[in-house]
């Protein structure tokens, strides 16, 4: 590990941010992935970046800038090469005479930065700023005309592009380095992509319109517009990402599935793409995988203390069933693959089916279901059980024969985690009835219901204090406890700023858990009304997503907006 990391492990252990055990922990598992340790203490929430910043910099006695409000000067840059602030994780601020302003993420290297004198013959002033905020300027600042989206397109002409099984990038090729000798076609793609993962986005939207095609990226849950392309460009970008993704380029008429992988830095990023004919062409969204943002420590997915300990509780069960229920993109993957994580051992056999395999996780049996082979969810399954498993994880229950077959192995010895696709925890059980299951073996099989919602947080570094009239939270869900002394309630409001998207930054995870205890067991048995088993499971302890997302609203961690757009009222 870094010297900087271990330097930087004792500015927060002085600090009271972190204790000796932790820091070990948390700098093992940056060196395990290959990541900044400065990502890896953002990502566990010991410190804000911001936080960060601050303490480096006192550390240091070096002032720190902000460069998301930094203005580039080309005539700067001309200071220092490309390459050498590439290596040496610099960006050149401001030059006065022969002094050069460099930010820098590591100010504590004095080495480094007598290398950079000698190479720019020049005195140096530092200023501190992340790594992840010099990477992003960076690439910015230092970017070629040919390379803009503008270059790319005046480069651009129909007569010149041909698109051949050659232009596939190999593992080997790295992303972020657009080469002159690529085609207007592939770098536009290329640039389109790496855009997008450099923005923490999770999904790329290409949709085509009678006279442009516009570029949308999803970032933590919303869509918003990235570029705008010519209609004329539209076959061949297409046509390109066939070609990455070993698609038929003929077939303009029916919708097609595939994926791709590509080298970006250090890491390999996979991708999941689907096209779907339209009124105007065919639209294209990608999937972006990148396994380096998938939290795998439960603790770290930030739910309730309650739910928190149905969880780990339900993970501790020798068998059973537990089920994490949501829409698409509620975080039931990750929810599931943390517990994988969290029950896997030397002495377990888990093995998982899945359509398709999401993330591919380091000693564990991954089976992906293929249809057109005749493997399904319940054909996989039904060979699972007869290799002796320990635990079984079903990417998702979609029909009778899944859910019969899980139930089954449930009751048989077997710990089974899957996904369900309902609205909340209590109705899962009205679901599952509906789908032929005997409500006996519904009671008898299941341990812990899950409904998943994610929230996004709000950005620390420009959310603002509002005050809310009581009558307004009572609406809302809270109840007249809440007021009594002792509870802190601030409640905070987006405003937006450089480093966030809306005045948001990132998302956590609102997780509902219902036991199947005695007395719900007896409900589902007795076919009671669903509203009656809710009742019953809230007598018991059960927070719902309504209540976790006014708690967190309480906490400042997010806005009551959010709560209410991404929870239903209780």
């Amino acid at each position: 590990m870094s010297q900087f990391a271990k330097k930087l492990r004792g500015i927060l252990e002085k600090a009271g941010k972190l204790d000796s055990a932790t820091g070990d922990t948390l700098l093992a598992e940056a060196q395990s992935e290959k990541r900044p340790f400065t990502e890896v203490l953002v990502k566990k929430g010991v410190a804000t970046e911001h936080e960060l910043l601050a303490l480096i910099a006192k550390a240091a006695n070096v002032p720190p800038i902000d460069l998301t409000k930094l203005i580039v000067n080309k005539e700067v840059l001309e200071s220092v090469p490309e390459d050498v602030a590439r290596e040496y994780c610099i960006f050149p601020v401001d030059r006065i005479g022969n002094i050069i302003t460099v930010a820098v993420a590591n100010p504590f290297d004095v080495l480094k930065l007598d290398d950079i004198r000698i190479i720019t013959g020049c005195q140096l002033r530092t200023v501190v700023s992340t790594a992840e905020e010099i990477e992003k300027i960076r690439g910015k600042g230092y970017q070629k005309e040919s390379e803009s989206v503008d270059g790319i397109l005046g480069s651009f002409d129909d007569s010149d592009v041909e698109l051949k099984e050659a232009d596939i990038d190999d593992e080997s090729t790295d992303l972020s380095a657009i080469s002159d000798e690529d085609s207007p076609v592939v770098k536009l793609v290329n640039k389109m992509i790496l855009d997008a993962c450099n923005t923490g986005a999770s999904d790329i939207h290409i949709e085509p319109f009678e006279k442009k095609v516009i570029i949308r990226y999803r970032k933590d849950g919303c869509l918003y517009e990235a570029m705008t392309l010519p209609k004329r460009m539209q076959n061949n970008i297409t046509s390109r990402i066939k070609i990455m993704s070993k698609l038929d380029i003929a077939e303009k008429r029916r919708p097609q599935d595939g994926k791709f992988q590509m080298k970006i830095g250090h890491k390999a990023v996979d991708f999941r793409v689907s096209i779907l004919p339209v009124v105007w062409g065919e639209k294209t969204v990608f999937r972006i995988l990148d396994s380096s943002n998938l939290a795998l420590d439960i603790k770290s997915l930030g739910f309730e203390k309650q739910p928190m300990e149905d969880y780990l509780w339900a993970c501790a069960q020798p068998y059973g069933m537990i089920l994490v229920t949501g829409p698409t993109g509620s975080g039931k993957s990750t929810t599931l693959y943390s517990a994988v994580k969290h029950i896997a051992a030397p002495d377990i056999n888990l093995v998982t089916v899945e359509d398709p395999v999401e993330y591919q996780l380091e000693g564990i049996n991954q089976v992906p279901v293929n249809p057109k082979a005749g493997l399904t969810f319940g054909g996989a399954l039904r060979s699972i059980l007869r290799q002796d498993p320990d635990v079984v994880l079903l990417g998702e229950i979609r029909d009778q024969e899944t859910l019969e077959i899980a139930v089954k192995a449930a009751l048989t010895g077997h710990l089974v985690l899957s996904t369900l696709h309902t609205n909340d925890a209590p109705s899962t059980i009205t679901r599952m009835v509906d789908m032929g299951m005997d409500p006996f073996m519904v009671a008898s099989s299941t341990l812990l219901i899950c409904a998943q919602r994610l929230g996004r947080k709000l950005c620390p570094n420009c959310k603002k204090r509002v005050e809310i009239q009581k009558d307004v939270l009572i609406r809302l869900g809270f109840a007249e406890e809440d007021f009594a002394a002792g509870h802190d309630m601030e409640f905070y409001e987006p405003v937006g700023c450089p480093r966030c998207n809306q005045g948001y930054k990132g998302r956590f995870a609102l997780l509902e858990t219902m036991r199947m205890t005695e007395g719900v067991k007896r409900m589902v048995v007795d076919r009671a009304h669903i509203a009656d088993i809710k009742k019953l499971a809230l007598s018991e302890g059960m927070l719902t997503l309504r209540r976790c997302g006014l708690l967190n609203a309480m906490r400042g961690k997010t806005s009551l907006q959010e709560v209410e757009s991404s929870t239903m009222a209780d």
